[in-house]
């Protein structure tokens, strides 16, 4: 499967309520063969009107910070948990979650990413308990590198705070960027595979 037939199952989804309220759905964008995947939370007004993920406010700020540490968005993957906006931007609820959380695993088996970076609470939550490794909240988890086997080789974990947060608290900023100086470090050197930890 690609991440264009994923793409397509996302555009006629029906698991949840969602669908009724969104103007567009928000399946994720970027490099197929990504080796960093960001995941946020679920789309904002601007991402429902155009469709895209992070094209409003908090999507120019993670872009500038990608771009500030050598990264172009176009290198990257970018997706949300939820692929619809909940009305007035409120936080996704457990069963929306559940219904649209194969399309993300689907995602990134295809993806296959060397890191993944949780933007915010709700995608760490998803992410940590999904690979078994627990999710404490954002403030204890967030800048720790979490490691787990996958895909045949160590993917790196990743949680921080969402972009939006960072708008309305500036001095988060410095811990978000060096969250996502880990991250990019990974597309700077030959990831881990098995083989290495018997070789």
């Amino acid at each position: 499967m690609r991440l264009e037939e994923i793409e397509n199952e996302i555009r006629s989804c029906k698991r949840c309520e969602l669908w009724k309220s969104k103007t567009n759905y928000v399946p994720g964008e970027g490099n197929p063969k990504a080796k960093i995947v960001f995941i946020g939370e679920a789309p904002g007004r601007e991402e429902d009107i155009q469709g895209r993920p992070f094209v409003g406010k908090a999507g120019k700020y993670l872009t500038e910070v990608l771009k500030k540490l050598g990264v172009e968005r176009s290198e990257v993957y970018i997706t949300n948990v939820l692929k619809c906006r909940p009305p007035n931007n409120r936080d996704p609820k457990p069963e929306e979650i559940e219904a649209c959380k194969p399309h993300l695993l689907k995602q990134l088996e295809i993806t296959r990413p060397d890191a993944i970076v949780c933007l915010g609470r709700f995608s760490s939550d998803v992410i940590l308990n999904e690979f078994g490794l627990g999710f404490r909240g954002i403030s204890r988890d967030r800048g720790k590198v979490f490691e787990v086997e996958k895909w045949d080789k160590i993917v790196k974990i990743i949680p921080t705070y969402h972009p939006a947060a960072i708008l309305r608290n500036r001095g988060l900023a410095e811990y978000f960027e060096s969250d996502l100086k880990k991250a990019v470090e990974v597309l700077k050197r030959k990831p881990k595979t098995l083989l290495d930890f018997f070789s």
